[in-house]
C-alpha cells in the first residue's frame, strides 16, 4: 500500500513538473524572428520578461525584487542597436547581465527579436511636434 501511495505521488510531481515552464513560443516557426525568440528563451529569461516567448524573469513588485531581475521587456521597448550594446557590455550598468551571452549570429537574432516584440504593452504616450527657433 505504500509502494502504490509513493508511486502515485512521484506521478503526480512528475506531472506537475511536467506542466511548469511549458508555455510554449507564440512566433510561427516559419518566422524570420523565431531562432532569436528560441535564444531568448534559452539565454534571457532567467533574468527578463517577455510574454511572447513564455518568460517571467523579472520582478513583478518592488518588494520582491533582486539584482538579478532584469528589465520587462513586455513594458521595455528596444532597438536593435540596444539590445546589441547590452548583449557585448553585461547590460547598460555592467553590473549583473554576463557579457556576450550571445555573439555573433546568435546576439543579431536576438537584437532583432528584441525589437520586433519588445514593449507590446508598453503605455503608449502622445507626442507633440517641437519647431525650434533658428533665431
Amino acid at each position: 500500500m505504500k509502494l502504490a501511495a509513493g508511486t502515485i505521488a512521484l506521478l503526480a510531481c512528475a506531472v506537475a513538473l511536467a506542466a511548469c515552464g511549458s508555455q510554449e513560443i507564440q512566433i510561427a516557426k516559419t518566422s524570420p524572428y523565431r531562432k532569436g525568440a528560441e535564444l531568448f528563451l534559452e539565454h534571457c529569461s532567467g533574468c527578463h520578461t517577455l510574454a511572447v516567448v513564455g518568460a517571467e524573469g523579472s520582478a513583478t513588485e518592488t518588494s520582491n525584487r533582486v539584482k538579478t531581475n532584469g528589465p520587462n521587456f513586455n513594458l521595455r521597448k528596444e532597438d536593435e542597436q540596444q539590445v546589441l550594446y547590452a548583449i557585448r557590455n553585461g547590460g547598460f550598468s555592467g553590473a549583473i547581465m554576463p557579457e556576450n551571452v550571445v555573439v555573433g549570429e546568435d546576439a543579431k537574432e536576438v537584437a532583432q527579436f528584441l525589437a520586433k516584440y519588445s514593449g507590446l504593452q508598453a503605455q503608449k504616450v502622445p507626442s507633440t511636434s517641437i519647431t525650434l527657433s533658428t533665431k
